[in-house]
């Protein structure tokens, strides 16, 4: 097999999955392209969940990508929504006079791709106390858990 085809078959591969997934959704819709976004991210952006005694620790690799670029939310209560535009700066992006790439492999949208990753999170996290880094080209995220609840007290009363 040429490796123009595999290169090719390679490109495609995450929306071969998609299809193998989803094969009754149509090709357009709002839908079918936001899966068509998780599927992308979660291949090309895989994540390290850790869970320790008092948190949920979200590890992804986001080379190319600043804080700024990155938003994390909460949605519909207790879903963890990581997002990015996925838009790359170029080094130099602007050519100089007499100046002129010879050869461009690093394509400004892949990486970095959109990202949309969304996460259900148990009940035991505090939402209001989660915070996030972007560091070296890893975000980090920390989710704190709930304390457990506390066994109801029993109390003995005397019968009289």
């Amino acid at each position: 097999m040429s490796s123009v085809v595999m290169d090719a078959m390679l490109l495609n591969f995450p929306e071969t999955i998609e299809k193998l997934i989803f094969p009754s959704k149509g090709e357009e819709g709002s839908d079918n392209k936001e899966r068509r976004m998780m599927i992308n991210s979660s291949i090309n952006y895989p994540v390290d969940i850790l869970d320790t005694p008092k948190e949920y620790i979200f590890y992804m690799d986001v080379p190319g990508l600043s804080k700024s670029d990155l938003q994390v939310t909460i949605e519909d209560e207790n879903n963890l929504v990581i997002k990015s535009n996925g838009k790359r700066k170029r080094e130099d992006d602007k050519e100089e006079k007499d100046c002129k790439y010879i050869r461009l492999e690093r394509r400004k949208s892949t990486p970095p791709q959109k990202i949309l990753r969304k996460f259900k999170l148990p009940e035991n996290c505090n939402l209001s106390a989660i915070t996030a880094k972007c560091e070296n080209g890893v975000l980090t995220v920390m989710v704190e858990k709930l304390p457990p609840p506390s066994k109801p007290k029993t109390v003995q009363v005397s019968i009289s």
